[in-house]
């Protein structure tokens, strides 16, 4: 007796995977997109969270500079000169000025968070000044809080270097020198400072640009391997390597274009230096993104199961981002992270953006970085191609 075996006959597992060796670029290109808007959660990842974080994460940024923090002042000489000081003091945007009657009561205010420093004007501290003699002020501020402290000291400096000039003018003209002389001792060499990249000299400025190369990254990934995960958990993961190509270049667009939100909307919503390579930048999604989809891919495949890469990538971003090298210097680092570092495409990506979109880099000032990319996405491909070929063999085995 013979049995005829029709189409329909052949397992729906090995059907698919057959279809999935064979299946070219543009096919995948088309199912991957498809994909992506049909699956709430990777459409989350993908589209809406970076929406979300471009509207909410530079809001506590937004005011940019630093005013009005709290301090106190501890007057023990209450001379003429000392409530000079005070009175400058009180008039710095920078500063809240109160009161207190020695320093012991200024450090019970720090410890209670309702200051945060003071400066103590010294008992003789006109009479000194009057005699001849050196005479100083002391600042002290909350070293746990890096922005508020360099507010008080530079609010501070300026209301007791602009009363020291007052003074060095009354002398000189007391010698007998012409008061615009005298005014212009006071300063032998002006000081202009121009901020060339950071016009606002705000932290948002300095932050924000290079964090969104990392939430781009890390919404990618996530999104990337949620996806893949699902696939795997369908059996439908298996694909040519074309087809691998199509998915890559499925999820690329897909971030390309929320890249462009950022680039053309976030930054310019919120004023920051943006634009100053503007082809280069586009060069730089162009390739920063297909490797962020190659290592997606590659972690999605790994963790086999689509729950898997948020538990494991949603932890990873604040040690990522402190291993680039972009908020800590990269020689303070272990020398394994410093080696490790280089396998992550921000530790390149976010100096790259900054350069080209920020600074206005030349592509030829940046090549090292970009070819280092383009290494990593082809580590990442032939990585993914391997551990595809490996969970090929498995499946036919079980």
């Amino acid at each position: 007796m013979s049995i005829d075996y029709k189409p329909d006959m052949i397992p729906a597992d090995t059907a698919i995977d057959n279809i999935n060796s064979n299946q070219s670029f543009i096919a995948a290109f088309i199912q991957t997109l498809a994909a992506i808007f049909k699956d709430k959660g990777v459409l989350l990842m993908l589209v809406i969270g970076p929406i979300i974080y471009g509207f909410f994460y530079p809001w506590p940024y937004s005011t940019e500079v630093v005013n009005q923090v709290p301090v106190g002042i501890i007057d023990y000489d209450n001379s003429e000169l000392s409530k000079t000081i005070t009175r400058y003091s009180a008039a710095s945007p920078q500063l809240d000025t109160q009161p207190f009657m020695n320093e012991q009561a200024a450090k019970q205010a720090i410890w209670r968070d309702e200051i945060a420093g003071y400066m103590i004007i010294p008992h003789g501290l006109e009479k000194d000044i009057k005699s001849g003699k050196g005479a100083s002020v002391s600042v002290i501020g909350n070293g746990g809080y890096f922005l508020l402290n360099k507010n008080i000291q530079l609010g501070f400096s300026k209301a007791v270097g602009t009363v020291s000039a007052g003074i060095e003018v009354k002398k000189n003209v007391a010698k007998g020198a012409y008061l615009p002389t005298a005014k212009q001792n006071t300063q032998a060499i002006p000081l202009q400072i121009i901020p060339l990249y950071n016009q606002s000299e705000g932290y948002g400025a300095y932050v924000v640009p290079g964090v969104s190369i990392l939430i781009l990254q890390q919404t990618l990934l996530m999104g990337t391997a949620l996806l893949i995960g699902t696939l795997y958990e369908q059996r439908r993961h298996h694909t040519s390597a074309s087809g691998w190509l199509g998915r890559i270049g499925a999820l690329s667009l897909v971030s390309f274009t929320m890249g462009c939100f950022y680039y053309g909307w976030v930054f310019n919503l919120h004023h920051y230096t943006r634009g100053a390579n503007l082809v280069g930048s586009l060069v730089f999604l162009a390739i920063f993104f297909p490797t962020v989809s190659a290592l997606g891919c590659f972690l999605g495949l790994w963790f086999r199961e689509r729950e898997r890469g948020l538990q494991i990538l949603i932890v990873s971003s604040l040690p990522l981002f402190f291993i680039s090298g972009y908020p800590w210097p990269v020689d303070q680092l272990p020398l394994p992270l410093q080696f490790l570092r280089w396998f992550i495409p921000t530790s390149s990506g976010i100096t790259t953006s900054v350069q080209l979109d920020q600074m206005g880099a030349s592509l030829t000032q940046v090549l090292p970085s970009l070819c280092l990319l383009i290494a990593l996405f082809f580590l990442y491909y032939i990585a993914l191609l391997t551990l595809e070929a490996s969970r090929r063999r498995r499946d036919a085995t079980h």
